[in-house]
């Protein structure tokens, strides 16, 4: 029988968590401070841990983990954060986690985690060895805690501890160079050389010349050799913007670095080894350019190892309020950046943002400069957004008569997002504890973790 350990320093949670995981099959032991989790760990026997990472106390759960691990490397650890960002995924995947969850979690996620980190416990007779946690590194520009944005955060953990190639996809404005950055900088070749070039913004004589390099007289021009950026970035990582736009001749040398490592300049009968990590990256839909003959199939294959879809803004749009306030202060070098009204954020809340994170930074930045370090209301904002502001209060009225059920979901939903997701203060306002918030929760359809 798998034994779990439920670490968290709310009594609730705690209870509602083993309540939740709780099998006739499974048998499940709480502790409320780190202290009698590391009493409870000491006696052995274990095979999962789930634990939230901040205790409130001197010792975090990546410290737990860290020392789950160190005393048993074939446990299983899942971590919970109220706070889900970049360098909290990456160092407790660095440290061994089975997987992180972020609060408020879905509870239909928490079950299926669960279940899977036992039955990788029950069937691998060995689980990988932690690695020792790096220093946090800042994100680069990686902003946002919603869902979509921590599946990537973890996707960045994962993909950069290995070294296979990378395929980044998303809608332009979305920042996949953000996330090839971030890949690179938490992996091993982060003292290497980091070296992006945009495949649909050179001719294919050009893009041929720019990544592989030519030697003398190779093409009118050529009066020299030239490295190519392959040569350039040895021990680093090469990112491919665009890769749907290059050509058949120049995906055919791509598939020769992938597959034996060899570079062949431009006019050259000379292969040259090279030790590259490739990320590419596309706003193209690369299954159908494969099916219509427009990208090499094997080439697809090669890269397409580890796959990242980054999501589009108005797909994560609780995630604008700290894109706005990122954008307001790196836009100004005053010491009290501009902020926005409260209709003004709504206003951005609601617009689709067709051009994604760029559209938005770009136009934070125009209001910043305009609005120097007073308040932006929705009086300054380009027409456009104020047009989506009224269509979108209109949208909001009641046009049809709901169920009871449906005020009772409509109402729960209001009262998360006007307390930003805060499942206490929810139940509080509510009048009921926060096992029968889950209850209603999960009776309703309503997503916690999006709310």
């Amino acid at each position: 029988m798998p034994r779990i350990l439920v670490v968290d320093d709310d009594r609730e949670t705690c209870r509602f968590m083993q309540e939740l995981l709780d099998r006739a099959d499974r048998a499940i032991e709480l502790a409320y401070t780190p202290d009698q989790a590391m009493a409870l760990a000491a006696s052995g026997g274990f095979d999962l841990v789930v634990s939230d990472i901040n205790l409130n106390a001197g010792v975090s759960g990546i410290d737990l983990l860290r020392a789950f691990k160190g005393a048993d490397p074939k446990i299983e650890v899942v971590l919970i954060s109220g706070f889900g960002t970049l360098e909290t995924a990456v160092e407790a995947v660095r440290a061994g986690a089975f997987d992180y969850v972020s609060k408020p979690f879905d509870i239909a996620e928490v079950k299926d985690t669960v279940d899977r980190a036992l039955k990788r416990r029950a069937h691998a007779g060995e689980a990988g060895a932690a690695t020792a946690a790096g220093e946090p590194v800042p994100p680069e520009g990686l902003v946002g805690r919603s869902r979509g944005m921590l599946t990537v955060y973890k996707q960045i953990a994962h993909a950069s501890a290995d070294d296979a190639p990378v395929l980044v996809t998303g809608e332009t404005g979305t920042g996949k160079e953000l996330v090839a950055r971030a890949i690179h900088r938490h992996g091993p070749r982060a003292r290497r050389p980091f070296l992006p070039v945009n495949c649909g913004a050179l001719t294919e004589t050009l893009l041929e010349s720019e990544l592989f390099g030519h030697v003398r007289g190779a093409f009118t021009g050529a009066v020299v050799d030239k490295k190519g950026l392959f040569e350039q970035a040895a021990g680093g990582t090469i990112f491919l913007d665009e890769i749907g736009e290059t050509s058949p001749a120049v995906q055919v040398s791509l598939l020769r670095v992938l597959e034996r490592g060899e570079v062949r300049p431009v006019g050259s009968q000379r292969l040259l080894s090279v030790d590259v990590r490739v990320i590419a990256a596309t706003h193209r839909d690369l299954d159908r350019a494969v099916q219509d003959g427009r990208l090499r199939q094997d080439l697809f294959y090669r890269l397409n190892v580890f796959r990242i879809e980054v999501p589009a803004l108005r797909e994560r749009p609780e995630d604008i309020p700290l894109l706005a306030a990122h954008f307001l202060r790196t836009s100004t070098t005053a010491d009290r950046p501009p902020t926005l009204s409260a209709p003004a954020l709504a206003a951005l809340a609601a617009h689709a943002w067709p051009g994604n994170v760029r559209e938005l930074e770009n136009t934070l930045h125009r209001l910043a400069l305009q609005a120097g370090s007073g308040v932006i209301d929705v009086e300054d904002l380009p027409p456009l957004l104020r047009a989506t502001r009224a269509v979108a209060l209109q949208e909001r009225l009641f046009q049809d008569l709901p169920s009871l059920d449906e005020l009772e979901r409509r109402y729960l939903k209001h009262v998360l997002a006007a307390l930003n997701g805060n499942r206490s203060r929810a139940a509080e306002v509510l009048g009921v504890d926060r096992r029968t918030l889950y209850r209603m929760a999960e009776r309703l359809g309503v997503n916690l973790e999006k709310n």
